[in-house]
Formats: structure tokens, C-alpha cells, sequence
């Protein structure tokens, strides 16, 4: 924060605090103390930099509110009155929907940016928000600043654009980006984080302040916009914008434009985020030595599963995976190793717990040679299950708190969303028979993977022309079934996005019930790109002889903004 504010000029300062586990955080801290919900860390935050923001007159608005706006905000004005600092805090509510849905431990409606508008609107220095979506936090101060309505749609999709390439910070400044080995080490030690310079038509240049780390280029900022969508339309409370209008131009370093963006009105419906107390889970790591590795997994499975089959409360879900990490005639002990993990799971704490720990631990003394484990099994964790429902937009009363305490109802819009048929996109044509050599597709490809619920998806750029006409035609829904077996029996959805040279799989269910349920291995997908872009392919030898520089696509001139 004290970075943003110090490096150069700034109109608004946004923090995204709520990723759907940290609703489900929040949530198990309100059932300890009702007082409590928000995140604590944006007031550690603001106790060092709110005087900065204020003497640069730069507006702070941020969701850390959480499931406690209101708490938050009051505890903002606490602060300021002991710093001395003289601030104007306004807060958004009203996306709590807990008495719809008593089952859940938190049901919270995604919000626009329309509160807060109002609020900054009303002279407000700091806006703190509950859940609304990451891109309010940019919609919102741009609407207010350029006085967009509810029916600015391109301008309003615009700003949405900007925010979700925002939203995750050094993500599009370098920050887990797959052509990091390029890079220098000190380049990409500490990146900087992105800001957007908007306009008034919704057209953005995406950059950095002077002088920090990471870099922005049209790679950077590709994989951050492929991150958690899915297909063209990207839908939210404030517009519905078009993913395949966008257009990126590289204005020079670390700076990239982003313009040609066109909305279309909302869909009547907002979406809720559910998380509900799922049961309780425990895991336990069994390191397998040496010699045998497979009869001794084969072993100590069949020990554990006899115990646990007579204990009195067995656990209701049992997995195992094996996980090769061991290598022929290691140099060390833990590369001699692989690991076999034990999870567990009941809607009971005990059979996750004691009855866990008798089974495994008991065979320390007659089992495989060499037993040991990674660390005892604890008491078991409750872990969470994620939802999303809808409502109508209309029965979620969306209230800006402005800095007087007066409540200010949001009007909800009363647009009928129309769909028009997109056209299917036309793909290049395909490359020219050649020679091909196998390869990993990572040479040619980059991509980005994220989590939405249970769902899972996987961007896929190329960086040139010629690579874009391969992989187009190369990577269909069945070739990332082949790649990706752990989608082989899911649905998985392509979509193509020609003006990013990007493709968009959306893999339904990989993850269950979302991130706090923990289903696999990698329970927010953050690794299935890298994974995918590992696998061996048939790759044209010319794609992989070329040494052109990463460009954009190919585009008409486009007048840059002042």
C-alpha cells in the first residue's frame, strides 16, 4: 500500500481482499465473534498509510469489509481519530443474504459498483465494501469520476476489463506468469503492482509505477485477462463485457492499452456465493525408501484399510495417491523417496481424528521397511463446501452508507438482458505440413489456471502468428482430454478468443465442492496449466526454430488517448 501510494501519481487507491475461502474464514472468525468478519490486515495497513493517502488526496476503496462493512468502517473512523488524520468513510452493504439460506455458514449476493459510486460521489475519502465483485472496485470510482450511467455499457465493460486485470495484483505485472525463465532474477524478485490509467470511453493502458520490479507486456497482461473466465461474454452485476472485443497494443515499456471493449446489459440475476461447513477432513504422508516402493504402498494400504475397517466410527471417505518422487541410486535419502497421502473425511470430527491416528501410527513397529511419516495426523480440520445460487437483482436491497450515515438505496436496473447468437469465431488457417519434433507444448504456449466453485479453467495463449494457427487447430477439447486424463470423463468447454490468440477450457466439477473442500491435489488449479504445458506434443519444428520476440496480434492502427 505504502509503495502504490508513494510511486507515483494516483486518483484511487483499490485492495481485493476476498477470495471465496476468505468468505469462508471470515465466516468461522463472526462464529467466535460476532463483532469480527472483516479482514484485520487493511487496518494494519491503513495505520501506516492512511495519513499518505490523505495529504496526496488519494480515495481508498476496498472490500475488506468482508461480512462487517459496517464494523469495518467504524473501525476506520477509530483509527483516523487516533491518527489525527481527518477522513470522510462511507460503506456499501446489503449483499448479506444469511436469512435466505440459513444452512450456509455465509451467503453473500456479488455486488456492483454502483454504491460505491454513490459514496465516493457523496465526498467520501475511504469506501469500505462487503462482497462485491473484484471489478466494482474499479467500475465503482470510475463511474463516479466520469459520471457513466447504468446504460454506458462499452464504457462500463471497459472498466470491468481493467479491474479483473487488476484484481490480482503482480499477476499482470510478471507474477506467476509461464515465460518467467526469460526474465532477469531481480527483475521478477519483487514486481511492482499494476495500475490503470482509465478514460473516459472505458479504454484503459494497463502499467506500473517507475522504478519497480516485474514488467507489463501483452503476455502479462493476456494471462491475467484468460485468468477465472470462461467464455466470451464475461458476466457481472454492472455490464456483461465481451472478452473477444478486447484488443491489447503494447504503447511502450510496461505499458499496455486496452481499448475496443463492448458491453451489453447485466443479466437480471445476481449471483451468491454459499459456503457451508462441509464436515471434517485429515490427511497423513507416508515416505516410502528405496527398493519396492509399490509393495510397500500396496502393504501399509492394505494395514491401514483393515484397521480402519474395524474401528467403530470409520471414516466415511477414504483416497489414496502415490506420488512418485523418488529417484534410481539417489544422492540423498529424500530423493530416494515418494510419498503416499492418506485423506480422510466424515461429517464427524472423530473418525477423521482418533480413529485416524490409531490406524496409521500404530504400525510404526510392523509395517514397511523403513516407516516413517511426514508429520502425525492431528485432531482433523473442518473444511468447507462452496456454492453460487441466484437472485433477482431486484430483491437485493444494494445500500450505500454515505459519510454522514445517511442510506442510500441503489436503484436496481430493470434491464431485460438480450442475447444476441455470437458468431462462432473463425479460426487462421492452419499451418502448412512440416516436420514436426516432440516437444513440450509450454515452448509455443503459455497458460494460466484458475478456480470458480467446483469448476476449473485453463488459458491457453500463443505469442505469434504462426503459433496461434497451430495450437487453434492442435489443442481441441479431446487432445486436453488426452493431455489433462483427470478431465477425461468431465465435461470440458472450449472457447476461442482470436483477438488474445487464446483459448479458454473450462473443466466442470475437476475441483468438487470448490478450494476449502480440498478434492485434489491442487485444490485451486493453479498448477493445471503448468501441468499442460509439461505434456508432450507433436510440435512443428518451425515453431520451435523461431526466435521472434513476443508481439501482439496483428491489428488495424488505433489512436492512442491522451
Amino acid at each position: 500500500m505504502r509503495e502504490m501510494l508513494t510511486g507515483g501519481p494516483l486518483d484511487v487507491l483499490t485492495g481485493d481482499y476476498l477470495a471465496e475461502l476468505t468468505m469462508l474464514i471470515l465466516g468461522r472468525d463472526r462464529l467466535k465473534d460476532p463483532a469480527r468478519g472483516y479482514a484485520k490486515t487493511f487496518l494494519r495497513q491503513l495505520e501506516e498509510c492512511l495519513g499518505i493517502a490523505r495529504e496526496r488526496g488519494v480515495k481508498v476503496v476496498a472490500n475488506a469489509g468482508g461480512l462487517n462493512p459496517g464494523g469495518l468502517a467504524d473501525a476506520v473512523r477509530e483509527l483516523a481519530a487516533r491518527l489525527g488524520v481527518d477522513v470522510r468513510v462511507a460503506h456499501v452493504e446489503g449483499d448479506d443474504l444469511g436469512s435466505r439460506f440459513p444452512d450456509a455458514l455465509t451467503a453473500n449476493a456479488y455486488l456492483g459498483g454502483a454504491g460505491i459510486a454513490a459514496c465516493l460521489r457523496a465526498g467520501a475519502d475511504v469506501v469500505v465494501t462487503g462482497r462485491v465483485t473484484d471489478a466494482a472496485l474499479v467500475t465503482g470510482p470510475a463511474a463516479a469520476h466520469f459520471g457513466w450511467g447504468s446504460g454506458d455499457h462499452d464504457q462500463l465493460a471497459g472498466a470491468v476489463v481493467a479491474g479483473h486485470i487488476l484484481e490480482c495484483g503482480t499477476q499482470a505485472t510478471g507474477g506467476n506468469y509461464a515465460f518467467f525463465a526469460g526474465r532477469s532474477p531481480s527483475e521478477l524478485r519483487r514486481p511492482g503492482f499494476p495500475l490503470a490509467e482509465i478514460h473516459e470511453d472505458g479504454s484503459s493502458v494497463i502499467t506500473k509505477h517507475d522504478g519497480t520490479g516485474g514488467f507489463v507486456d501483452i503476455g502479462t497482461v493476456t494471462a491475467q485477462l484468460l485468468y477465472e473466465t470462461s467464455g466470451a461474454r464475461y458476466a457481472g452485476p454492472d455490464v456483461t463485457a465481451r472478452l473477444d472485443t478486447v484488443t491489447l497494443t503494447q504503447e511502450g515499456p510496461d505499458r499496455v492499452r486496452v481499448s475496443g471493449v463492448r458491453g451489453e446489459a447485466p443479466p437480471p440475476a445476481l449471483k451468491v456465493g454459499l459456503n457451508r461447513l462441509g464436515g471434517f477432513r485429515n490427511e497423513v504422508v507416508f515416505v516410502l525408501t528405496g527398493l519396492d516402493v509399490e509393495a510397500k504402498a500396496d502393504l501399509v494400504r492394505a494395514q491401514v484399510e483393515d484397521a480402519l475397517g474395524r474401528a467403530k466410527s470409520p471414516p466415511e471417505e477414504v483416497r489414496w495417491e502415490l506420488v512418485r518422487t523418488d529417484r534410481a541410486d539417489a544422492p540423498s535419502e529424500e530423493t530416494a523417496s515418494a510419498l503416499l497421502r492418506l485423506v480422510v473425511r466424515d461429517p464427524r470430527q472423530d473418525p477423521v481424528g482418533r480413529t485416524l491416528s490409531g490406524a496409521a501410527i500404530e504400525l510404526a513397529l510392523g509395517s514397511y521397511p523403513g516407516f516413517h511419516v511426514t508429520a502425525p495426523p492431528g485432531k482433523g480440520a473442518p473444511y468447507g463446501v462452496f456454492d453460487a445460487a441466484y437472485v433477482e437483482r431486484g430483491t437485493v436491497d444494494h445500500v450505500a452508507v454515505l459519510p454522514g450515515g445517511e442510506r442510500h438505496p441503489v436503484e436496481s436496473r430493470g434491464d431485460t438482458l438480450v442475447l444476441e447468437d455470437l458468431d462462432r469465431p473463425p479460426l487462421p488457417p492452419p499451418l502448412p505440413p512440416g516436420p514436426t519434433r516432440r516437444a513440450p507444448l509450454g515452448l509455443v504456449a503459455g497458460a494460466r489456471s484458475g478456480d470458480k466453485g467446483g469448476d476449473a479453467n485453463v488459458g491457453v495463449w500463443a505469442r505469434t502468428d504462426d503459433a496461434w494457427r497451430w495450437l487453434a487447430h492442435e489443442l481441441t477439447v479431446e487432445r486436453f482430454r488426452e493431455l489433462v486424463p483427470e478431465a477425461a470423463e468431465l465435461t470440458v468447454v472450449r472457447h476461442v478468443l482470436p483477438n488474445l490468440r487464446a483459448l479458454n477450457f473450462v473443466v466442470v466439477g475437476i475441483l468438487g465442492a470448490g478450494v476449502a473442500s480440498q478434492a485434489r491435489f491442487d485444490p485451486q488449479a493453479k498448477g493445471l496449466g503448468e501441468w499442460l504445458r509439461a505434456r508432450h506434443v507433436d510440435v512443428p519444428a518451425a515453431l520451435l526454430e523461431a526466435t521472434e520476440p513476443m508481439t501482439g496480434p496483428t491489428l488495424e492502427p488505433t489512436e492512442v488517448l491522451p
